[in-house]
């Protein structure tokens, strides 16, 4: 278990998805599916896949948009995390591409990857947050990005529906304003291979759906209580976009009303360590109020879970 309260400014945040579109219908052209059967089961409508783009340039492109809708200066970027299960390759990370691609070879910054599958940029984050209230470094890129068409069997039609790819970017510094971040983390390995990625994506959806359940609750639950708070306190609920049944009973058995939680898998499907990011910059631009309680809440393969609190 791992538990921080630290201070953070978000300075900004952005996102960016392949331009290729494909829906339900694409789908049904090539494994036996249909649209009415994905949209029931899953929440899925249509979703984001990348052609010639690599993780790094989806993290590039929603790092780009992210920097320049507030015209920030980048050279206050000291540190540079990304979270993905697809990098380009196996090293160099794709932080360092990122590095590299922003034209800040000559900066004296920290770069790493984090994997930690669907929860990966609410761990990122945790670890970004952290290193920022050391003291030691004063600005972060927190980036997560995805392209989860590389490791999809298009025979599959268990799994490759449900995916898509994209990526998210948020920059953090410390502060002394009263913006309070806290958060939770959990893992446990997965030794009988429930939810892997190696040349392919595969899983066991029964056993997945009901972990999620039981890891979101719980995940949600100790950011409530810890922080004694009671879910008409927060301003929304930013969930990992895995499946609309998953949040909706999650919402039931909480006594929650889906209103409360912000989804977008209807348009993205599962972008995995990008899903938290990608929603929480499409509701910040809708909704881009001060001083709003957020809530980050995801799970996935590791198994991973955790949340985040933070204030915008």
């Amino acid at each position: 278990m791992n538990e921080c309260i630290n201070r953070i400014r978000i300075v900004s945040t952005g996102r960016y998805l392949p331009k290729r579109v494909m829906t339900n219908y694409d789908f049904e052209k090539i494994v036996d599916t249909s649209n009415e059967w994905i949209v029931s089961r899953t929440g899925i409508q249509q979703r984001r896949m990348a052609d010639d783009e690599s993780a790094s340039d989806l993290a590039y492109q929603a790092a780009k948009i992210a920097i320049e809708k507030v015209g920030f200066d980048v050279k206050r970027i000291d540190l540079i995390i990304c979270a993905t299960i697809t990098p380009d390759v196996v090293s160099p990370a794709v932080a360092n591409l990122v590095q590299a691609k922003l034209g800040l070879n000559d900066q004296p910054i920290m770069a790493f990857d984090v994997n930690a599958a669907c929860t990966g940029f609410i761990y990122a984050l945790n670890v970004a947050a952290q290193m920022l209230n050391s003291g030691r470094y004063r600005c972060a890129l927190v980036i997560g990005t995805e392209t989860l068409s590389r490791v999809l069997d298009f025979s599959d039609r268990s799994t490759c529906v449900l995916f898509g790819d994209g990526a998210g970017a948020m920059i953090i510094e410390a502060t002394d304003e009263n913006k309070p971040a806290y958060f939770y983390a959990r893992s446990e390995g997965d030794l009988e291979g429930v939810l892997v990625v190696d040349r392919y994506l595969r899983m066991n959806g029964k056993r997945v759906y009901q972990f999620a359940i039981k890891a979101m609750q719980e995940a949600i639950e100790h950011i409530l209580e810890t922080m004694a708070l009671h879910p008409e306190d927060l301003a929304v609920i930013i969930p990992h976009q895995a499946n609309i049944r998953i949040i909706q009973s999650v919402a039931k058995t909480m006594g929650i009303m889906m209103d409360k939680f912000y989804t977008n898998i209807d348009r993205y499907g599962n972008t995995s360590a990008a899903s938290v990011i990608i929603a929480l910059d499409e509701y910040l631009e809708e909704h881009p109020e001060p001083d709003q309680r957020i809530l980050l809440v995801a799970f996935g393969a590791g198994f991973t879970w955790g949340s985040a609190l933070i204030t915008t």
